[in-house]
């Protein structure tokens, strides 16, 4: 009887082990199951302050085109800060941007607004796209100190000055005109902004 009944205990103590193994199994697979299945949402840029608008206004392009930033409602739009002689930031930047549209596989409206608006031109902003492979698929916008100044100020940028280098940076614009997502210069990489712009585009 004594035999029996051991029998019986151990036979009961190792199927409950089996089955604190299997669900022990089922609930680590399902714990780890978000972070490869469910697709990543998050901005990688820096989320701009909730009811940022980007200014609205009306710049000619490197071919003399009028350019309404109101006019661009509808799909996101990559705004950047150049000037036609630089030679370290905005080529770099210029091939950030290429590489995002390269990576998302279509073009989306690309728009980069002057800081050095003594200087810069439409002859120099044409050479520098050209140099850049980008004349067709970024719209260099160009004005006055008069008419850009607004502009820098509602992206909070500051533009080229003696002795001191323009602010390097980037926004997502999305389909409604809202300031979205920012990066500093040196924290853009194609990848992130073309991940940012899936994002928006999606909204």
């Amino acid at each position: 009887m004594k035999t029996s009944t051991l029998a019986l205990l151990c036979g009961a103590a190792a199927l409950a082990l089996g089955a604190l193994v299997v669900v022990s199994l089922v609930t680590g697979r399902q714990g780890s199951s978000p972070s490869t299945s469910v697709p990543k949402t998050a901005f990688d840029g820096s989320l701009m302050p909730p009811g940022a608008r980007a200014p609205d206004f009306a710049l000619r392009d490197q071919d003399g085109r009028l350019v309404r930033m109101s006019a661009l409602r509808g799909r996101p739009v990559i705004v950047t800060f150049l000037y036609a002689k630089c030679t370290g930031s905005c080529p770099a930047q210029a091939q950030q941007i290429k590489g995002a549209l390269d990576d998302l596989g279509h073009d989306l409206p690309a728009i980069a607004i002057s800081v050095d608006p003594a200087h810069d031109n439409a002859r120099l902003a044409r050479h520098f796209l050209a140099v850049q492979g980008m004349s067709k698929r970024i719209r260099f916008l160009l004005g006055s100190k008069r008419q850009l100044e607004p502009v820098w100020k509602g992206f909070s940028i500051a533009p080229q000055r003696p002795g001191h280098e323009h602010q390097s940076w980037l926004t997502l614009v999305d389909s409604r005109g809202m300031q979205r997502v920012g990066y500093p210069g040196a924290e853009v990489t194609p990848e992130r902004l073309a991940h940012d712009l899936r994002i928006l585009e999606r909204q």
